[in-house]
């Protein structure tokens, strides 16, 4: 066990670049002294505040909104630097004080001015000369730490649209519009709920941040080592076991984080040199860990902030949203699992030697109680409680197992770190909801979201299938540049009402932008996920990119299947359901069998293609589509069966 751990020490090193919340460490100012003191106290007290309003209730949507966003504002101006090649300092520097001074002046006044806000007749009460000012300069600093944070990807995306909402009636044909002037557009951004203060941000300052926090208790608490270890200790003896390690720590730590890229560094830092140290190639081990880490955002129970916002724009309570997600989640992670078997069962890989292992059993004893808030979410959502409350509840719990447990070191420190953490990680998902809504204001006052779902329609002929393709092409795209939750958010406006258009159920077509901005942390040429992992494994970024497209291949092909039979989303009866599953996890094997080349032996290029087409057949809910790809792949089975029998004959 010594020597694996002194590796996992060596490629640690490797990440260094990445923080802990997965973001680039250049981008951080490593605050200490008075300085640091001030701002942990912020981000503790940004962690009490939403505590709070979890016990008591939340306050009026715009004081809830701009409370969180004038939170996370002061505290990116203070850890963010303004370039990642800025000096290195320990202090903040004085345009960084006035930026974040600025920012508690300015969002404290839609704070403490909330209800006359939200009272007064929008676009008939004109603003005054002061309110107009704060809206303009709320947007400038917005702006700013969305640069700082999230880059320049989704700044460029809102100036387009915010001179398009100044200047768009200058334009021709369609795209113009009737013309706006400049308080009537603040009036719509800032003192309204259909701008900044949108549904995004609300679901950011209220499920999101809870769930955030409690990722981050159970981290102090010691519980994301506890599922790391027990899932080295159960498939670590394994064929391909560490990349078996990985899917399976990687999927419960990303239910936490929520974050891909967070993740990947995290796990990926102990799984990607166990991988190595078994035979697996760097680029492959970056490619498992990287797939591993980003399925996380699309499986329950919690799944990533953008299943919050899914929620909140079809108004159904978050708990059907992640039984939805059960089966999709499942098909993905097959996928995943039976690749790195294959893998592993080609290359002639074995698993770690047990004197390498911790036994499962010891390991289960000290931290089994860790399950508890995991158990406490799932009863509590499953009851019809809010998120919000289950949040709460999850952390109570997470506190209560770590006090009791002798393995966890949860003291008065601890918690108070927690705090600290669990508002520092909420900057990239507050900053990002905060950003989409000035997308989101300009969208609704313009009306350019139907006339781009027209457009969409229009360049596909009205054929669903092209439609699908342009919109995935346009989630993968906007997820290159954009966090997850940014990038499903912008699209809610512009593709889904083509889909639905079409005839995809609300449902599906959530879930359809949802998973391709998911899996655009994997996909080239800007694959974020893949690119961390590909730091620490030592190996190219575009080759390890490349091998977690095809271990991911799953995420590629589901959604299609959902959008043209939902039974995979739990819509349907029990039988259909379970015949469902079964048969598309049937075909989902089949699947990575033809993208690894491998199922009984080596496979020709033609036994490939054929097991492709019957497993796709398999995969698409349908009794003649099924009968189909099971005569297929019965067909592939039969025939590598027998030459894998006439080659042994032969051998001996």
């Amino acid at each position: 066990m010594e020597s694996l751990k002194q590796q996992v020490e060596l490629e640690e090193k490797k990440s260094d670049e990445y923080d802990d919340d997965g973001n680039k460490a250049g981008k951080l100012r490593p605050l200490k002294g008075k300085a640091g003191l001030i701002i942990s106290l912020l981000a503790i007290a940004m962690s009490l505040f939403h505590l709070y309003t979890a016990l008591f209730g939340i306050f009026e949507s715009i004081m809830q909104r701009s409370a969180h966003l004038g939170f996370a504002l002061m505290l990116v101006f203070a850890i963010y630097k303004p370039a990642a090649k800025a000096a290195k300092s320990e202090s903040i520097p004085w345009y960084d004080w006035l930026f974040i001074g600025v920012s508690g002046v300015v969002y404290s006044y839609f704070v403490f001015n909330a209800v006359d806000i939200s009272a007064r007749m929008t676009y008939i009460e004109p603003l005054s000369s002061l309110q107009i000012l704060l809206g303009i300069v709320a947007g400038i600093v917005l702006i700013e730490a969305t640069r700082r944070v999230v880059g320049n990807a989704l700044v460029i995306i809102i100036l387009i649209f915010l001179v398009y909402g100044f200047f768009g009636q200058v334009l021709p044909g369609a795209i113009s519009h009737g013309g706006f002037t400049m308080e009537w557009i603040i009036d719509h951004l800032y003192y309204t709920t259909s701008g900044v203060f949108s549904t995004p941000l609300g679901v950011s300052a209220t499920f999101i941040f809870l769930f955030i926090l409690f990722g981050k208790f159970l981290e102090v608490s010691g519980a994301g080592q506890f599922f790391i270890d027990l899932s080295v200790a159960g498939m670590g003896k394994y064929r391909g076991g560490p990349a078996k390690v990985a899917v399976l720590a990687s999927a419960i730590m990303g239910t936490i984080s929520g974050s891909a890229v967070a993740n990947t560094v995290t796990t990926g830092a102990f799984t990607i040199p166990m991988m190595k140290k078994t035979g697996y190639k760097g680029h492959f081990a970056g490619a498992v860990e990287s797939v591993a880490s980003t399925g996380g955002q699309i499986t329950p129970p919690i799944m990533g902030a953008s299943a919050f916002i899914i929620a909140s724009y079809l108004g159904v309570p978050y708990i059907e949203i992640a039984l939805a997600a059960i089966i999709p989640a499942l098909l993905y992670y097959v996928s995943v699992f039976m690749q790195v078997d294959l893998r592993a069962k080609r290359t002639g890989l074995h698993g770690l030697n047990k004197n390498e292992l911790p036994r499962t059993w010891d390991v289960f004893k000290k931290g089994f109680i860790f399950f508890l808030p995991l158990i406490v979410i799932v009863v509590m959502l499953s009851t019809g409680t809010s998120p919000m409350r289950a949040g709460l509840f999850a952390i109570g719990a997470t506190i209560l197992v770590a006090l009791i447990n002798r393995v966890a070191k949860m003291d008065m420190k601890s918690v108070v770190k927690a705090l600290d953490l669990g508002a520092r990680a909420s900057l990239e998902t507050a900053i990002a909801c905060a950003a989409a809504g000035l997308i989101i204001g300009v969208i609704g006052f313009t009306g350019i979201g139907l006339q781009f779902s027209s457009l969409i329609i229009s360049v596909s002929g009205g054929v669903l299938f092209i439609t699908l393709i342009l919109t995935m092409i346009t989630s993968i795209i906007l997820g290159m540049g954009l966090p997850t939750v940014a990038a499903y958010i912008v699209q809610v406006p512009l593709t889904i009402p083509a889909l639905i258009e079409l005839g995809v159920s609300p449902l599906a077509a959530h879930f359809f932008v949802f998973y391709f901005a998911s899996v655009s942390a994997i996909t080239p040429p800007v694959a974020l996920a893949s690119f961390a992992a590909a730091g620490i494994a030592g190996a190219d970024p575009m080759k390890t990119s490349m091998s977690a497209v095809k271990l991911g291949i799953a995420a590629f092909i589901v959604p299609f299947i959902f959008v043209y039979g939902e039974v995979l989303l739990l819509v349907g009866s029990p039988l259909e359901i379970i015949v469902a599953t079964i048969t598309a996890i049937i075909g989902i094997i089949g699947v990575a069998a033809a993208v690894e080349g491998w199922l009984l032996r080596h496979a020709f290029w033609y036994e490939r293609l054929i097991l492709l087409v019957g497993s796709i057949l398999m995969v698409v809910p349908g009794l003649f589509t099924d009968l189909i790809g099971l005569v297929v792949l019965a067909g592939v089975y039969t025939l590598q069966r027998f030459y894998r029998k006439e080659l042994l004959q032969n051998e001996t």
